[in-house]
């Protein structure tokens, strides 16, 4: 499977059974990237939320929503992107993934609008250093991804939606976001770590 960027024995497997290969070679030959597109740089920078997949290091899998500002996700280099991780419930498990396993999948999504997806698979790092830290509102660490696999999916299947507004609680440019309430709740708040200084804008 070494000339495939997308598909191992498992794929083939189930492609085989299904008579899909040759459409799954012309989309992989077709669709497939390793370099972000003008129009995918414009899509990834306008979502306010995607969906993270990780794994530890014996493979056990994760995934998160990860939400923000439209732009809180950037594509900063041909085949990279960056993204901020904020203030959280402090269990860091997928960026404690990232650090025992790199190699993640991201899924981004509009369900509003004109329905569209594009999933990214790389390797990813994590940073308390990065320079965007000092230019990203909200951002305790950024985490930056070297795209192996760049691919849009068909919509069909996504419900159409419609985004009222931004959560309260995504970091922007002078706001002070409110803590959440169940960091007072009775159970949790004499556990609950501090928040860490970040860039205010």
């Amino acid at each position: 499977m070494a000339d495939s960027i997308m598909y191992h024995e498992g794929s083939r497997r189930l492609q085989d059974q299904f008579h899909s290969r040759r459409i799954s070679d012309r989309l992989e030959e077709k669709l497939t990237r390793t370099q972000f597109t003008p129009e995918d740089k414009a899509f990834i920078e306008s979502v306010p939320y995607f969906f993270l997949a990780t794994a530890d290091a014996a493979g056990q899998p994760d995934c998160s929503y990860k939400g923000g500002m439209p732009g809180f996700v950037r594509v900063t280099g041909p085949s990279e992107l960056a993204f901020p991780d904020y203030d959280g419930n402090g269990m860091f498990k997928s960026l404690g993934n990232i650090l025992v396993n790199p190699g993640i999948g991201m899924l981004f999504i509009a369900m509003h609008g004109k329905p569209q997806r594009l999933r990214v698979n790389g390797q990813a790092i994590v940073s308390d250093e990065d320079p965007l830290l000092a230019e990203t509102v909200g951002a305790q660490l950024i985490v930056r991804v070297s795209a192996r696999a760049i691919f849009p999916n068909c919509p069909r299947y996504i419900p159409t939606m419609q985004l009222t507004e931004p959560s309260i609680y995504a970091p922007r440019s002078g706001c002070e976001a409110p803590e959440p309430a169940w960091k007072d709740f009775a159970e949790l708040r004499d556990y609950v770590h501090p928040r860490q200084p970040t860039f205010k804008g």
